[in-house]
């Protein structure tokens, strides 16, 4: 008899998940050990629940920091171990493959093959090359469209289970209450409120297997909004995947945002508007040369705000999305963008003025100066988020993050929304792109 494979996945709460959940959790021939947690805040120390993890792990699993890896390996006699994050250069999985064999042990990626559920609904998928290429508003655009067409849609979001695992089974949003109840993140709130606040359900979790079971219960088309530029956990009638010109180069050098590429029915290339000719262009290049049979649609991410005239002559602080600017490597988003056309005076840095978590984040990620990630990771980095912005002397907060960030905190100065949406340049592509799949 061949011995069980002791195993190990490196993950970042959501497709390490997954990927036990789907090929791991009841295969005896294997042993999950443990799982390692990078990328996301306040994941190591915690245990994946024996009611998540299955009679074969009635004490559940223990996730330890990435760091601990080498020790891990070694302890444990380890056979296998399981890359199952995303976001993250090519160079960078490679070292860590490089660990992980110089330990003794198989390095394994998993493909989509073995991990992608099949659905009884029609599934659209939206994923992207890399974080903030605009999924999120290209997700807003087709479940718009199939509601205009009689649909129902169930808008299923990659993971972000940052709380009681155990109680984030199986997610459904429906108001924005319900974000409330969940205790959601601000990370959880920016991609799921304003799908909310449009009508359309929203499901997430960490059993992606029931999470999409429920949303086949009550949705004629499922839409799979991908996150930090995963694949899909569900098999596609429609893969849509979305590149950003202002990162050209990244779309083949990102993993596994390279693979999402290749694998594409339809590439938007979006945020043409604010691109450089020269962006577009490579990406329209490496996209024809990687995927040639898949559509391309150049889009533009417009930007609004209610009242333009509020931002001229101001100094004013920029919040934009969180992740984003973090690991998606952004040095500036919407609001930025916002702050520039409409003619700040000023737009201040928040550095000098950031505290506790906040300021360790300036650290991390060196490559932001005049904007103010809109992290909250938890209820104290909320509260180290409020304490900045309300340090930062500017007459007005421009917060370019997505979701209503008043209901979280208070700021002591006026604070103006901005929107932004995706829009084909050529009328009537999406239209085309959503008939082929529910058959008008």
């Amino acid at each position: 008899m061949s011995k069980t494979r002791k195993v190990i996945i490196m993950g970042a709460a959501g497709r390490d998940f997954h990927n036990f959940n789907v090929c791991f959790r009841n295969d005896p021939s294997y042993r999950v050990v443990a799982f390692t947690a990078f990328q996301i805040p306040n994941i190591a120390g915690r245990t994946y629940p024996a009611e998540l993890a299955g009679p074969h792990y009635p004490e559940g699993i223990p996730i330890h920091d990435e760091s601990e890896l080498p020790a891990l390996v070694r302890r444990h006699e380890i056979d296998e171990v399981v890359f199952a994050y995303s976001d993250v250069p090519h160079l960078e999985v490679m070292h860590r493959a490089a660990l992980v064999d110089s330990l003794g042990a198989d390095f394994k990626l998993m493909g989509s093959g073995n991990t992608a559920i099949k659905s009884s609904k029609p599934v659209i998928s939206v994923c992207a090359v890399r974080t903030g290429c605009g999924k999120s508003q290209t997700t807003r655009a087709l479940a718009a469209l199939l509601r205009d067409r009689g649909k129902k849609v169930a808008i299923v979001r990659h993971p972000m289970p940052y709380g009681d695992l155990a109680a984030q089974r199986c997610q459904r949003f429906e108001t924005v209450e319900d974000l409330d109840r969940h205790q959601c993140t601000n990370e959880e709130r920016e991609e799921y409120e304003t799908h909310i606040e449009e009508g359309h359900l929203v499901f997430a979790g960490v059993d992606y297997e029931e999470i999409l079971r429920a949303a086949e219960s009550e949705a004629d088309v499922v839409i799979w909004d991908g996150g930090n530029n995963d694949t899909s956990f569900y098999r596609s009638d429609l893969h849509i995947v979305v590149a950003d010109p202002h990162r050209a180069g990244h779309e083949v050098s990102y993993y596994p945002g390279e693979t999402n590429l290749r694998m594409a029915d339809v590439v938007v290339i979006n945020k043409v508007d604010t691109a450089t000719k020269e962006g577009i262009e490579e990406v329209e290049a490496n996209a024809r040369a990687l995927c040639p049979e898949a559509r391309i649609i150049r889009a533009d991410s417009v930007v609004a705000v209610e009242d333009e005239k509020t931002i001229e002559g101001k100094r004013v602080l920029v919040v934009e999305d969180g992740p984003t600017l973090t690991h998606g490597e952004m040095s500036y988003g919407a609001g930025h963008v916002a702050a520039r056309r409409w003619g700040a005076g000023e737009i201040v840095d928040p550095r000098p003025y950031a505290v506790g978590s906040i300021k360790k984040a300036f650290e991390d990620y060196d490559h932001l100066s005049d904007v103010l990630p809109a992290l909250g990771y938890g209820d104290q980095q909320v509260r180290e988020l409020e304490e900045t912005i309300n340090s930062v002397p500017c007459d007005l907060v421009l917060v370019g993050t997505p979701f209503n960030i008043s209901r979280v905190l208070k700021s002591e100065r006026p604070m103006l929304k901005v929107t932004y949406s995706m829009a084909p340049e050529v009328v009537g592509e999406l239209e085309k792109l959503v008939d082929s799949v529910i058959g008008s």
